[in-house]
Formats: structure tokens, C-alpha cells, sequence
């Protein structure tokens, strides 16, 4: 992306919308099999702290740009360090809006390796959202 590297080691909220964008048109573009590859394993979306994840609508992973341990998990329960299940809030938001922010969570930053703040925007695609987060750390 052009002048990302100005932004320091934090994608902005901008960037992030953006990358879901890209990932969904790449999704359209080239079959879910192949994206969620490229999300997980690839490097064409993560740019530093930004990096794509797609889950199903019952909370199963299908692609995990910073941490690949976790593609094929039932994370519906997984919570933050505050008890916020926000797998099953992303769910919720993409099942009654359709895309939107999810705000105000505990996520590890894979740049840092330190619990930071997260919101993750997300947009529904059929069956599946596909999400990238900004850390706030």
C-alpha cells in the first residue's frame, strides 16, 4: 500500500477497511479455497499489524493471517482477557448489519507479542465474514 510505511507499526482504520475490501474482491475473484490460503499462509494482505481472518457464521475459523493454528478452530467461545466473547460478537454484527466495527477487545498483536486493544472491521460474505483489526496499543 502505498505510504503505509509513514504510518509507523499501526495500520489505521482506513487500512483496515480498505484490506477487507480487497480480500473480499479476492474472494470473488479467485474462490474461497484459494483466498483463505493466501489470507493464512500468503503475504498480499498483511501489511505489519494488519492481516486478514474469515470465519464461518457459527464461529469456526476458515483463514487467520497472524496465527494459522487457529484455521478450522470453533472459536464462538473464545473470550479476551476481560471475558468478551468477541468471536461470537463478530458473528452477531455480521448476521444483523452486515459489516461494521467491533470495538474494544483484547487481542495479542502479532508485531508487539503484547495484549493490546483491538477493533476488528468486518463485512459479511455470504455464509462468512471477513475481518482485519487495528490495534490501539
Amino acid at each position: 500500500m502505498a505510504g503505509s510505511a509513514l504510518a509507523g507499526d499501526h495500520g489505521s482504520a482506513a487500512e483496515a477497511e480498505a484490506l477487507v475490501k480487497k480480500a473480499v474482491a479476492f474472494i470473488k475473484a479467485n474462490g474461497p479455497d484459494k483466498a483463505y490460503d493466501e489470507f493464512t499462509n500468503g503475504k498480499a494482505f498483511k501489511d505489519r499489524d494488519l492481516y486478514v481472518i474469515v470465519y464461518d457464521l457459527s464461529g469456526k475459523n476458515l483463514a487467520q493471517g497472524a496465527n494459522p493454528k487457529l484455521v478450522g478452530k470453533d472459536l464462538m467461545g473464545l473470550k479476551d482477557p476481560n471475558g468478551r466473547l468477541f468471536i461470537k460478537e463478530f458473528v452477531e454484527l455480521a448476521k444483523e448489519k452486515g459489516k461494521g466495527w467491533v470495538e474494544g477487545y483484547k487481542f495479542l498483536n502479532p508485531v508487539s507479542q503484547k495484549l493490546e486493544e483491538k477493533a476488528m472491521y468486518l463485512e459479511r460474505v455470504g455464509d462468512t465474514l471477513v475481518g482485519c483489526g487495528i490495534y490501539k496499543g
